[in-house]
């Protein structure tokens, strides 16, 4: 009773096999399919490499939404050379109704050369040229965010030198001869500090035409928080719009020489997240391609093989055309000849 319920069961699984097997005497091969066989095998394989190749990358989501922190304070962190002696050079953080609002009692003033060595120039180079490939290849964004790294931030040298603080001070101790507000701008950040990450400042150099010259900063602060593979930090990406004038009351341009810094905090948050193909996607999309290329290379080789038959069909029914064969009697044979394997021609 078991074995006749074994049975049964067995041929219920064979009228549902859907991949029934063919005999091998009923497989006819041929030089054409070989030949499509290798180019869906060969192109099978290519599409695979590239799809793992894909599998293996990485990319950066952003998602925006509206920034409900209104109780943190902002961090800025700054690297610039003013071609002018420390003593003569002062730095404050004001409002819109100029009113002091930080001093920079945290910077520290070192007396440094101006001019690059060779080997900082070509430094320096080389970061202006990724900053233009930036302006104009946003994608290389993402490349920047992937390679960003958490670690201490590098220290700076213990040495520094006390001066009296505030730019409207100085305007009255120092004479405008002495005035030089060229300068170079090493690293500019918002937030905490990420080593790894450019920003739009990084490596810009100014060189003054006049003693009395200003040069201005519209910077628009976008609070960013990074999720990577590598780290995850709140930071912040910025905006700026440069502008440089010289100072000449005569001619109607005033104001005061300096260099600022003018900066607005977005009210909107990003958030970039590095994402990863599911290995599950990766195989779906992997079925996808095999199956996809084997049934193409299929329909295309039937397709070609029934024009190839129509048209080798014509052509041998065109070779046994009737021909007219003239009689000694006047009459025409229209009867096609007898074609048998001992004929001559």
């Amino acid at each position: 009773m078991r074995r006749l319920n074994r049975k049964k069961t067995l041929n219920l699984m064979k009228e549902l096999d859907a991949f029934p097997k063919v005999p091998e005497s009923y497989v006819e091969t041929s030089a054409s399919g070989g030949t499509v066989s290798l180019i869906a095998f060969t192109t099978i394989a290519f599409l695979t490499i590239m799809e793992f190749m894909v599998y293996r990358d990485t990319w950066m989501k952003y998602e925006y939404e509206v920034d409900k922190d209104f109780t943190s304070k902002l961090r800025i962190n700054i690297d610039i050379t003013v071609a002018m002696r420390c003593q003569y050079v002062g730095a404050d953080v004001l409002d819109l109704a100029e009113t002091m609002v930080a001093s920079a009692d945290g910077l520290i003033y070192e007396p440094v050369p101006f001019e690059l060595t060779p080997q900082q120039k070509e430094l320096q180079r080389m970061l202006q040229l990724i900053q233009s490939r930036l302006q104009e290849e946003h994608s290389l964004q993402d490349v920047i965010f992937k390679s960003a790294f958490k670690s201490a931030s590098t220290a700076l040298p213990p040495r520094a030198i006390p001066h009296p603080r505030g730019h409207a001070h100085l305007a009255a101790l120092v004479s405008h001869e002495s005035y030089n507000f060229s300068h170079r701008i090493d690293h500019l950040s918002f937030g905490e500090l990420i080593p790894g990450i450019i920003n739009p400042l990084d490596g810009t150099e100014k060189i003054a035409s006049d003693h009395n010259q200003m040069f201005q900063y519209f910077i628009t602060v976008v609070p960013t928080k990074l999720h990577t593979y590598k780290i995850s930090a709140e930071t912040h990406q910025f905006s700026v719009t440069e502008r440089e004038r010289v100072i000449n009351h005569a001619a109607g341009s005033h104001g005061v020489s300096g260099i600022f810094m003018k900066y607005d905090i977005s009210s909107l948050m990003v958030t970039v997240t590095e994402e990863h193909m599911p290995f599950w996607q990766f195989l779906v999309r992997l079925c996808g391609i095999i199956g996809g290329i084997f049934s193409t290379t299929g329909i295309l080789h039937g397709f070609g093989r029934f024009v190839a038959e129509i048209i080798f069909c014509r052509f041998r029914l065109g070779s046994y055309k009737s021909t007219s064969v003239p009689l000694p009697d006047g009459h025409t044979n229209n009867h096609l000849p007898l074609i048998t394997d001992n004929s001559t021609h």
